[in-house]
């Protein structure tokens, strides 16, 4: 892209009115803004949301479709500090690490970045390498008829770092949610903890919530 005095020049208008473009452009996932390098164009159409409206665990299945998770490491990992914490489970315990981008169909830009903790007794789970077009937790349940019957969820807003914003190709320092899913079994029991971070730009978060007819008598 031009530099913004030029800008300002081919279009007769202020700094600030480019600035201002420029950014709206930014935030639709049309051009991407880097120190040193300079506006450069990434896409010619706005960049596609992914929009997920939830009601229950099927609706988890229906948005593992239509996106895809692009494997980069798939590894067995002795868990330790925050993440043994975080998974429950006791400092040294083995579980399955899988990490990578996901993106929506048609697009060339991800919308989150993915880390994915299989607990140890679905650790040899087939299936968690290359492109994987659906939900991790199916491959389990598909291989080791182990069910999903309850899901826990966090959000939480957070700002992008350098390296995050390097890897979904956004600037840094873009606001961005954090996404933590539980996945558990019949018995209560951790299946899969799934930790994406999202640029606040390509995820929207529906929920509908019905009044119950007892407080309507």
């Amino acid at each position: 892209m031009p530099i913004e005095l030029e800008l300002c020049k081919q279009f007769g208008v202020s700094r600030s009115t480019v600035r201002e473009a420029l950014k709206q452009l930014v935030r639709q996932g049309l051009l991407v803004r880097k120190r040193g390098v300079g506006t450069r164009v990434c896409a010619v159409a706005p960049v596609s949301q992914c929009v997920q409206r939830m009601s229950g665990v099927s609706d988890l299945i229906q948005y593992a479709t239509e996106t895809t998770l692009h494997v980069d490491k798939s590894e067995i990992v002795s868990v330790s500090g925050d993440v043994a914490v975080m998974l429950g489970a006791s400092e040294g315990e083995t579980w399955l690490h899988v990490r990578g981008l996901r993106f929506t169909k048609g697009s060339e830009l991800p919308i989150s970045f993915t880390d994915i903790y299989i607990a140890p007794r679905f650790r040899s789970v087939e299936g968690v390498v290359g492109r994987v077009a659906c939900a991790v937790y199916t491959l389990i349940d598909r291989q080791f008829q182990a069910s999903i019957m309850t899901v826990g969820q966090e959000i939480r807003a957070t700002i992008l770092s350098e390296e995050m914003a390097h890897l979904l190709i956004v600037p840094p320092h873009t606001p961005g949610l954090v996404l933590a899913r539980r996945y558990l079994d019949e018995r209560g029991d951790l299946t899969v903890c799934a930790i994406s971070v999202l640029p606040d730009s390509r995820f929207n978060y529906r929920e509908t919530f019905r009044r119950d007819s007892v407080l309507l008598r």
